[in-house]
Parts: structure tokens; sequence; C-alpha cells
């Protein structure tokens, strides 16, 4: 068979081809290489730019990508919810440097695309479809037909972010027993008057089969970050 372009691709190579035919990232680039373009006209090219107005011009930023679709690290602003152009490209589409033209194949890149890993999974509601879905619970499907150490890699960082989110809205995530003392209490009063209709009836009666077993798991330490 005749080598063609393609004949010698890796994977790395193969995910840009593929990429740079995403109609959106087209889009997306071109809008990017202007807004780009624009800000080194106004406030100079790295490394000599301005760098301060240039943060602050609102061109600049654009609202942090969805975590749940990406992984890795994100840069933001001063503004945790804002991303800078440049880095919100690379959060959405999965790389860590500077966007790349879409027209340029990838034998005729000056540097290979340094992929963010990848996110190997699908995020499902445990309860899709009820009507009691508790925002701490979620299943994680995983591709056994591909390596499963990058997929735990990304799961692992992906459970980390939501317990940040979490935390961020007041939930504790993850529990303690100092946390859960007072809730528990209110648990064990349910079950003690037998109030059915007490809007914690479900749940304590729940712990009293096997929630109990789950609560055990708050004795093992968590692992730092």
């Amino acid at each position: 068979m005749q080598d063609t372009p393609y004949t010698h691709l890796d994977i790395v190579q193969w995910a840009w081809e593929f990429l740079r035919r995403n109609p959106e990232y087209q889009a997306d680039y071109q809008e990017f290489i202007a807004t780009w373009r624009a800000l080194e006209a106004q406030y100079g090219a790295p490394p000599n730019r301005d760098f301060f107005h240039w943060q602050q011009d609102s061109r600049a930023s654009r609202p942090s990508w969805d975590p749940s679709r990406s992984t890795g690290a994100t840069c933001t602003t001063d503004d945790e919810d804002q991303q800078l152009i440049e880095c919100w490209m690379g959060v959405k589409w999965g790389f860590y440097q500077f966007p790349k033209d879409p027209a340029r194949p990838a034998w005729d890149l000056d540097a290979p695309i340094n992929w963010r890993p990848p996110p190997a999974f699908e995020l499902h509601d445990l309860d899709s479809g009820s009507e009691d879905i508790s925002p701490t619970r979620h299943t994680l499907n995983f591709d056994l037909s591909l390596p499963l150490p990058a997929q735990l890699d990304a799961a692992r960082r992906w459970l980390v972010s939501e317990q940040i989110r979490l935390r961020k809205q007041g939930l504790p995530a993850p529990r303690t027993l100092e946390s859960q003392r007072a809730h528990w209490q209110k648990l064990i009063g349910a079950l003690e008057n037998s109030d059915y209709a007490h809007t914690l009836w479900k749940e304590a009666e729940q712990m009293t089969r096997q929630g109990y077993r789950k609560m055990l798991l708050l004795q093992i330490k968590p692992q730092p970050d």
C-alpha cells in the first residue's frame, strides 16, 4: 500500500486530524484568533504585552467551561467564573497549549498537540428518571475496550472537582461524623416516633437497611488531593 500523509501518524496526531475538522472548533478558533489579534493590536504581543490591562478587557475572557466535559487544570482570571480565552479554548477542546489553526494538518504543526487527559467516561444520574435524585450521587461509565488507568485517573479528578462544587453550595463533601451527627439524630427521632409522614422517614428507614454500612466508610480518612 502506498504511503500517504496519514501512514505514519501517531495517536496524538490522529486526534488533531479529527478535531481540526470539527465545524464548531473551526468557528471557535476563528473567533478566538480574531479576538487575540485585536487584543495584541491594542496591548502588544507576548511577552511584552500590557497583561494587566489585557486581562481587564472583557474580550480576553469567557465563562469557565463546564468541568464535567473536560479534565486537567484550568486558568482563570481574578474572577473564578471566567477563563482567559486561550485557556477557555484548551479546556473546552482538551489541550494545554495555545490553540492551533485547524487549517494546518498534523504533519505541518510546529509542535505536537499537548492533550489534556481525556474524559474517558460518561456521567449519568444514579437514579435517572427518579423524582428523588441526590446531588451527591452519580454513576460513571467506563469503556472496557480502552485502558483503565487513564479512565480511573480522569474519574478521580472529576469526582474531586464535584466535591469542591458541592462544598461551595454548602453541602458537606465529603461527609464527616461531625457534619452528620445532628442529621443522624433527626433520623433516629423519626424512627423512634414511627413518624411515617416525616420528610426524613424514607432516608431513616434506608439507614436501617443498608445505609448504616455506608456510614462505616466515614472511618476511612480521605487522601489529600
